[in-house]
């Protein structure tokens, strides 16, 4: 079967949606013809291969709001389409400028099936979510099936709401290979837990943006006492307002940009992982499994409509706090901190539903039954 792939980006742009792609094509390839279509990440239009797929990119010359503009962008995806003749479409929502290409072009090609990869509604750009409307209730009744990253989006957005015969769920998936411990990582983790004595480790890490939460994990600090320490990575354009807002607090370190071969060491040695993301742009939280993966019992908060309370579960494996509340938080962490067999619970069982749940196996078998469907 011929599968086209439609990405905002795609590998070596590092983001959600891009290792979403990636992991697609990753289980798709070995039975199936592949091309990957996308925005260019640097200028101008390019034909490149990663993995052994070809990716076509299109330039791009600016983004508003978010999105990527591209004045060549039709008459490449026309191109595509026109060299390739896809079997299947698996299309990367949210992406209102391609989508309006992407339909123009699907007419002259009804046999095309048409697969949406839902991975948030337009949340932040409220304005431009409406003016889209129209063309995103297009998009669905084109499809041929809409997979969400979780039940939970589906039950919270509207769109998917009204289209449930057609979705399906394919939860994002951890790469359990990258998160494999090594004496070099248990060493690591063995040297933290020595520069901070016998403190409650409490780790964080993503984009410091809005709807990451991170403020609210600071300010939830002012409820600890000085046997915790929290440790917060990640940079993006709020780094120098948390670290103003965290003030002298000594209980809080930023490790800004983590190497991705120090990660294991600080999921390792932390005794609770924190994930305060706040908002349904939130969708599901790569780095919530990961930590899972590793034991890890997580405080997260509330979010109606987000998958980051479908992968964990309050009281399961970790503990759920009313969305805000941040003196909620910090008791959430001291309950935990004062408990370790519940922590130890928590994290075996966190770890075994990553395990049934979130791998790239299960991804990978999920997505070929999905395809074989159409």
């Amino acid at each position: 079967m011929k599968i086209l792939q439609i990405s905002n980006y795609y590998y070596p742009h590092i983001g959600g949606i891009e290792q979403v792609a990636r992991d697609i094509c990753d289980s798709l390839k070995n039975d199936n013809e592949l091309k990957v279509f996308c925005f260019n990440h640097e200028k101008g239009n390019g034909v490149d291969t990663v993995d052994g797929i070809e990716v076509n990119r299109a330039g791009c010359f600016a983004k508003i709001a978010s999105q990527s503009i591209s004045f060549s962008y039709g008459k490449q995806l026309r191109r595509v389409f026109k060299e390739f003749s896809p079997d299947v479409v698996i299309f990367h929502f949210p992406n209102p400028f391609a989508s309006h290409y992407l339909l123009k072009i699907l007419k002259k090609y009804p046999a095309c099936k048409l697969v949406v990869y839902w991975h948030l509604d337009i949340v932040r750009q409220k304005i431009l979510g409406k003016l889209f409307n129209g063309q995103t209730k297009r998009l669905l009744k084109r499809a041929a099936k809409i997979l969400a990253t979780s039940p939970n989006y589906i039950e919270g957005s509207k769109f998917l709401n009204a289209n449930k015969d057609k979705c399906d769920v394919l939860p994002c998936c951890i790469d359990s290979r990258r998160l494999t411990v090594t004496e070099k990582d248990v060493a690591l983790a063995n040297e933290i837990k020595k520069q901070l004595c016998d403190k409650t480790i409490c780790f964080a890490i993503g984009r410091h943006v809005p709807y990451k939460g991170m403020e609210y994990l600071v300010k939830a600090s002012k409820y600890l006492d000085g046997s915790y320490k929290i440790i917060i990575g990640g940079v993006g354009p709020l780094t120098d307002s948390l670290k103003s807002l965290a003030g002298n607090d000594e209980k809080i370190s930023f490790l800004g940009k983590v190497k991705e071969e120090e990660l294991k060491g600080y999921l390792l040695a932390c005794d609770i992982f924190c994930f305060p993301s706040i908002t349904k742009n939130e969708a599901f939280g790569i780095a919530l499994a990961e930590a899972m993966y590793m034991g890890k019992s997580a405080v997260t908060f509330n979010i109606p409509g987000s998958g980051v309370n479908y992968v964990s579960i309050n009281n399961l494996t970790g503990i759920e706090v009313a969305n805000g509340n941040v003196a909620g938080y910090a008791e959430a962490i001291k309950k935990l901190a004062a408990d370790k067999s519940l922590r130890e619970k928590y994290g075996n069982a966190a770890r075994e539903r990553v395990k049934s749940m979130f791998t790239e196996k299960v991804f990978t078998d999920k997505l070929n039954s999905i395809i074989k469907s159409l």
